[in-house]
């Protein structure tokens, strides 16, 4: 039994196969983490800790934080060509918001595994509950900057309340 979708996805009833032979949709399905039976979103904030683990190591905060604009701002382009192919908004699979919206949320802690893993819950905490306006932007705003949006604003909520804590 795999934790994985063996099933076509999308209304355009694309094939795991075919995802992940798409650059585009292998980035925008996590490399492949957003193809998870269960809970993606999770699957997909997973796939971006190996990405801070990388990023922190340069324990530069420019670096950071121009590697994590960058995610965002290719997001957009990535999660709109993602649901263009797949036929559908927003898709469970689409979890390139998902990796974006942990960089936000780590961006301003110092590295502890503490850290991380209270990040980690706080962002899957704010991405799922979606308080206002998240939930607003989510549901008004479309296409790839609403795919990106709403989760980039979890982050920060959650960023925010991490920073406290910490």
């Amino acid at each position: 039994m795999s934790i994985f979708l063996n099933t076509q996805v999308g209304k355009n009833k694309l094939t795991p196969k075919q995802i992940v032979s798409d650059p585009v949709l292998f980035l925008a399905f996590g490399f492949g983490s957003g193809l998870a039976k269960k809970a993606p979103g999770t699957f997909g904030t997973l796939a971006a800790v190996p990405l801070y683990l990388a990023l922190v190591q340069a324990q530069s905060l420019m670096v950071y934080s121009v590697v994590t604009l960058l995610v965002i701002l290719v997001g957009v382009w990535i999660c709109g060509q993602a649901a263009e192919k797949l036929g559908e908004h927003d898709f469970g699979g689409i979890v390139w918001d998902e990796i974006a919206g942990f960089l936000v949320t780590m961006c301003l802690v110092p590295f502890t595994w503490q850290a991380v893993a209270l990040g980690f819950i706080l962002f899957r905490v704010f991405d799922i509950v979606k308080p206002w306006p998240i939930r607003w932007i989510d549901r008004q705003v479309h296409g790839g900057l609403g795919i990106m949006l709403d989760d980039v604003l979890a982050g920060v909520f959650a960023g925010g309340l991490l920073f406290f804590i910490v």
